[in-house]
């Protein structure tokens, strides 16, 4: 079993920049894949990037390539989210999630566990 919390959010202003943490309890995390999404007010929740098991590979929804970078710290069981550039649309909460795979995938359906979220409100 996978427990996942994350960590860093908060407000900021559009423009400016969060780092958002998610630290993993459990044997399998260097083994797994990791995947964060967001979930806005009125709004299904959304792939935002994943990491593949090595942190060799990544993959970012076109809507925040070139702002975010996702990382991970095997040895610290931990994969982060850095922000920059923040949009006014980027306000969500933000979920951390365990991939069943070494590789990535952006469908819900190949992620077993879930953090309970951190809320990112980015005011224009």
């Amino acid at each position: 079993q996978v427990q996942l919390v994350e960590s860093g959010g908060g407000l900021v202003q559009a423009g400016g920049s969060l780092r958002l943490s998610c630290a993993a309890s459990g044997r399998t995390f260097s083994s797994r894949a990791m995947g964060w999404f967001r979930q806005a007010p009125g709004k299904e929740r959304e792939f935002v990037s994943a990491i593949n098991w090595s942190g060799t590979s990544t993959y970012y929804a076109d809507s925040v390539k070139g702002r975010f970078t996702i990382s991970r710290d095997n040895a610290q069981n931990t994969v982060s989210l850095q922000m920059n550039s923040l949009k006014f649309e980027d306000t969500a909460i933000y979920y951390c999630a365990s991939l069943r795979t070494l590789e990535i995938r952006t469908d819900t359906k190949w992620y077993d566990y879930w953090g309970q979220g951190t809320q990112v409100t980015v005011s224009s």
